[in-house]
């Protein structure tokens, strides 16, 4: 009877001291994820910056007619300047968010696709993803001009023509941290969570 109830006894300890460990694990987990936050997209023009007027260009569009980039936008619209390949896996899985993005703003955003390579290529990759129906680039000077060196990248404009903010975009959350700067008034996330951090510091100093 003795060695049930001990036996009992070591079951519960046993029970509480692995409900212990896990409201500790999840309290450290909480911690960590206050402390690393999401960073966004990472700028990596070297010539294009947050505040300065976008290269200009007014070229045809391999879906017909012909594209205006820089210079103002005449409808008011911001524009996602999308740098992609036909042959890039995240470019692909972007689409359908840029095309969710746009259902979303509804007539507030444009987004023009660029990109550079074989005409037929880009055709087949245009019939494959469904995209018909966005202004689509096949420029060189466009990727030079911009200095983009990695893909999927994106130049959001606003209507002045002027940069908002650009960035290396590899999830959804990239994507929108473009909008979300822009909305702050920030050339982008990073800046925004330093300005935020230095106000932190110069609050605790007038504290201290």
């Amino acid at each position: 009877m003795n060695a049930l109830i001990i036996s009992s006894i070591f079951s519960w300890l046993m029970t509480l001291g692995l409900a212990l460990a896990v409201w500790a694990l999840a309290r450290q987990i909480g911690l960590l994820h206050e402390r690393i936050k999401p960073v966004g997209a990472l700028s990596l023009g070297k010539t294009i910056k947050a505040g300065e007027i976008a290269p200009s260009f007014t070229l045809p569009s391999l879906n017909g007619g012909s594209v205006s980039i820089g210079g103002g936008n005449a409808q008011g619209q911001l524009t996602l300047l999308f740098f992609l390949s036909d042959t890039c896996p995240v470019c692909k899985t972007l689409l359908p968010v840029i095309k969710s993005i746009i259902e979303h703003e509804r007539g507030r955003l444009r987004v023009v696709l660029a990109s550079d390579g074989d005409i037929a290529s880009h055709q087949t990759f245009i019939q494959a993803q469904r995209l018909e129906g966005f202004p689509y680039l096949l420029s060189r000077e466009v990727g030079l001009a911009y200095q983009i060196s990695k893909l999927p990248y994106g130049v959001l404009i606003d209507a002045t023509g002027t940069v908002a903010t650009h960035g290396l975009i590899n999830t959804r959350e990239h994507l929108e941290s473009l909008f979300e700067a822009q909305a702050l008034g920030f050339a982008s996330m990073q800046a925004f969570q330093a300005a935020q951090t230095g106000t932190e510091h110069s609050l605790y100093k007038q504290v201290h």
